[in-house]
């Protein structure tokens, strides 16, 4: 696997927090020049330096990994790739360089590009009648957690200050924030039958309905949330300061991702959450059933534990529907997510419709060399009323293969050879030998000959190189294929 190159991203953590080469060279006892090349990724980091970079910047290691600058770099190859830009293939260097030179400006072309879209998409019939432009909030909101590592230390706080208050067992916590809503805001909790909705907060009437379909850890959460609403305004308000949204609509999107955050650090505090999880080795079912909490919860929360000097392992997650559809997205563990289109088929995400309730376990390798232990799994939610199917979604979560010994599920994995090559998106993919490709990658020229049917769906050419179905480079054998996960 390719070696990971920090340099950029001790670069950028050097000129944030104001420090010339000279100065960060002086504390770390090296000289200038030898930073100089470091930071162009041509010398190694040595154990001994890396760990001093880590104290004199302020960092953990997991900081240094290169995430929001490989994050940065897939966007802007996905935006680079766009055939109605009609730009010619740009080579991975170049795109590289403009990510590290320009960090600032590589992300003022995504958000031209997302405007772009947006005004494309209003021009072919998404505008209504009287001209009102329909602005999407959620791409905004998914950036909104995502440059904040999907952690917020205001809320993590007012949390756990109401659950010390609380003092409740995770068997006891629904009936202890039940005696809460009553006691001090004069709420009474009602279950029983409610029509188009799962929560009712009727604040003039001092009731809270919650409806009958609801299971009980479901319960619980919007009963946290609701909590939370009334008690943690102030850590809510700070937890928005310098976001900026551009809409009423993105703002309230925010507000209500934030409060369920709140609810999740209510229901599963950081520092018991966080050793339970190193216990239990990340088992998401065996945490649910700890915490009194669903699959999805559980997961979700995994991915949020990241406060300074107590990080859990960085994961990536994301929900999906059966179209595709992804309703929820964060990324802590780096994971290039496709921000414009559908991602690989050959991911274990969409294998998991097949076995609904049974975890699916994948290491899966990028085209770049970075590899990902994938954990996927199915969450139903209630049917309205007999007949209508219920809403089925696949929870994915996943960690830098580093990580992966941390995980209960890498157990009698062979993580050399157990992998399966995946790319960002078909589009963007120039793996040849994949049969799963839905379509052709936008950067490289069809091969089209009546006289050959290839194995793979597209054959195309790189580099002036026809390919279809060849190997790819560093394939396992066909043992080795094999023990792949399926």
């Amino acid at each position: 696997m390719a070696r990971p190159l920090i340099g950029r991203t001790i670069r950028r953590l050097r000129a944030e927090r104001g420090m010339t080469q000279q100065a960060l060279a002086a504390r770390l006892g090296i000289s200038a020049s030898y930073l100089n090349l470091i930071e162009h990724d041509q010398r190694a980091v040595t154990a001994s330096l890396l760990i001093k970079l880590t104290e004199t910047l302020g960092v953990e290691l997991a900081v240094l990994s290169g995430s929001a600058e490989r994050q940065l770099e897939s966007g802007l190859r996905e935006v680079l790739s766009d055939p109605m830009l009609g730009l010619e293939e740009i080579p991975e260097q170049e795109v590289a360089t403009l990510a590290a030179s320009a960090p600032n400006a590589a992300r003022a072309m995504l958000a031209l590009y997302r405007a772009w879209r947006v005004a494309r998409e209003d021009s072919s019939g998404l505008a209504l009648p009287t001209g009102r432009r329909i602005l999407l909030p959620t791409e905004e909101t998914r950036d909104f957690f995502h440059d904040r590592a999907n952690h917020f230390a205001t809320l993590e706080a007012a949390a756990e200050a109401i659950g010390r208050e609380l003092g409740a067992r995770p068997a006891e916590m629904n009936h202890a924030i039940a005696e809460r809503l009553r006691r001090e805001h004069g709420l009474t909790v009602t279950v029983g039958p409610l029509e188009g909705a799962m929560r009712r907060h009727d604040a003039a009437a001092r009731t809270l309905h919650l409806s009958e379909s609801l299971p009980r850890e479901s319960r619980g959460f919007q009963m946290a949330f609701t909590l939370m609403l009334l008690e943690a305004r102030d850590a809510l308000d700070a937890a928005m300061a310098g976001a900026e949204p551009s809409t009423p609509e993105a703002a309230q999107m925010m507000r209500i991702g934030l409060l369920n955050y709140a609810a999740g650090a209510l229901l599963m505090p950081y520092a018991p959450y966080l050793s339970a999880a190193r216990e239990l080795r990340h088992d998401i079912e065996a945490l649910a059933s700890r915490f009194g909490v669903s699959f999805e919860q559980a997961a979700q929360r995994l991915s949020t534990l990241q406060r300074e000097g107590a990080r859990g392992v960085p994961f990536f997650f994301l929900r999906v529907d059966p179209a595709g559809n992804v309703g929820k997205r964060f990324s802590a563990a780096g994971f290039p997510f496709a921000r414009f289109g559908g991602s690989c088929p050959r991911w274990v995400v969409h294998e998991a419709f097949a076995t609904p309730g049974r975890i699916r376990v994948q290491v899966a390798r990028l085209p770049d060399g970075a590899t990902f232990l994938t954990v996927a799994r199915t969450v139903q939610g209630p049917a309205a009323h007999w007949g209508e199917p219920p809403p089925v979604h696949v929870v994915a979560m996943g960690c830098d293969i580093s990580r992966a010994p941390d995980l209960v599920y890498a157990d009698g994995l062979d993580l050399e050879t157990a992998w399966v090559g995946i790319g960002l998106s078909c589009r963007l993919c120039d793996r040849a030998d994949c049969r799963s490709r839905a379509f052709p990658p936008l950067e490289h020229r069809l091969v089209l000959d009546p006289s050959v049917e290839g194995a793979a769906p597209y054959r195309f050419e790189t580099g002036g190189v026809s390919r279809a179905a060849s190997p790819a480079p560093a394939a396992p054998t066909p043992a080795a294929r094999a023990r792949r996960p399926r």
